[in-house]
């Protein structure tokens, strides 16, 4: 699965394909007859043509029909006490697993490389910039610290949605069919949670219509590239060829122009700052299916939430991996950042001259810098 309209779709690889939501479906119908004491070998779909249906508005409805013809010993236990939300839901989870496993691996590589960057460069000084104008001297190791704290405020939100829970209720979310197939209330959650530790999910009650974890994990992601957004911002400014401070990693073939072949855009920084842009208003749309949610299962706001999530959660890594390769091989400039910041005196002193101060004026520079590292290894 790639998007010929998303450049850099690939980098996601088979995270959250039609293939792998398949995969995920069979495995939940697998985890839940298992849970149940039957322990088949499902076939796997090899036509997911097979699938494409619009008959019954969810995928589950096609699969189920193939699954039983093709696993005729199991045919009359398959799905029995699940409905396709459960299947549906359950199978997103285990998709979003995957692509937050692969964020955080991205979100680990840019904290190690933004802090290097900090570290590196706290006695490199340039001219702040507030309103697009210049401020008071800084360094670029604060800037990196900035945006170093900024990727670990996305890791620590990523890190606490990523813990998605099993979703199973039966028909309506009342457990009914588990009951009565288990034989009781309790051995019906017993059920459940069988089937949870098979997945490797967490156990929680069922949450047809209350869809926090979904909107968290979106509100997660958003996290993610904001923080990016903001590196891409900086480095598209600072990469201008009239400031030229800063240069995104040299690679062969990237950022030509069909016309004009002086051109070296920046296309990472580019990219990123698109993925910041489109991500939000997809979260939007999960808040609003969850808003807009009715009785037990509701009439299109579930239905808006598949496309949505897969949607995001492929953007989401796309991004962080062009953020990872972007800060592991920023160029930094720092004869420009000097020239600059040279040239922008007397005003970029008028503060310093107007309530005191000795030079360089560089403030709490050094402290701040080591409260970003610290946080970056996990110190108090």
């Amino acid at each position: 699965m790639t998007d010929l309209l998303w450049p850099g779709d690939a980098r996601a690889g088979d995270l959250f394909t039609d293939e792998s939501v398949v995969a995920a479906m069979v495995a939940v119908e697998s985890a839940w007859l298992a849970a149940r004491g039957f322990a088949p070998q499902l076939s796997g779909i090899a036509d997911l043509g097979e699938l494409h249906e619009e008959g019954g508005g969810n995928p589950v409805i096609p699969l189920l029909g193939v699954l039983r013809s093709r696993n005729p010993a199991v045919a009359d236990h398959l799905h029995t006490g699940l409905t396709s939300q459960d299947v549906l839901d359950t199978a997103l989870v285990l998709c979003l697993r995957s692509v937050t496993a692969k964020t955080r691996q991205n979100l680990d590589q840019q904290v190690y490389a933004l802090a290097r960057l900090a570290d590196r460069h706290r006695r490199t000084r340039m001219v702040a910039r507030t309103l697009t104008q210049h401020a008071i001297p800084t360094t670029f190791g604060l800037k990196a610290a900035t945006w170093l704290n900024a990727v670990l405020d996305a890791r620590e939100t990523l890190a606490a949605a990523a813990d998605l829970p099993v979703q199973i209720g039966g028909a309506a979310g009342t457990l009914a069919a588990p009951s009565a197939i288990a034989g009781s209330p309790e051995s019906a959650l017993g059920l459940v949670g069988a089937a949870a530790r098979l997945l490797g999910l967490r156990d929680r009650p069922p949450w047809h219509t209350a869809r926090a974890p979904f909107t968290r994990i979106a509100d997660a992601f958003v996290t993610c590239t904001d923080a990016w957004g903001k590196v891409a911002n900086d480095v598209l400014l600072a990469s201008r060829p009239e400031i030229g401070e800063l240069s995104e990693p040299v690679t062969e073939g990237r950022g030509g122009s069909s016309a004009m072949p002086n051109k070296r855009n920046p296309v990472l920084s580019v990219l990123i700052r698109r993925a910041a842009l489109a991500a939000p208003p997809l979260a939007a749309t999960m808040h609003l299916a969850a808003a807009t949610a009715i009785d037990e299962r509701p009439d299109g706001a579930w239905h808006v939430e598949w496309a949505t999530l897969r949607t995001l959660s492929r953007r989401t890594v796309v991004a962080a991996e062009q953020t990872t390769e972007l800060v592991s091989g920023l160029v930094v400039h720092a004869d420009r950042m000097a020239t600059t910041l040279a040239a922008a005196y007397p005003g970029v002193d008028a503060e310093r001259r107007k309530i005191g101060g000795e030079l360089p004026y560089l403030g709490a520079n050094d402290q701040l810098i080591d409260a970003a590292l610290a946080r970056a290894e996990g110190k108090p």
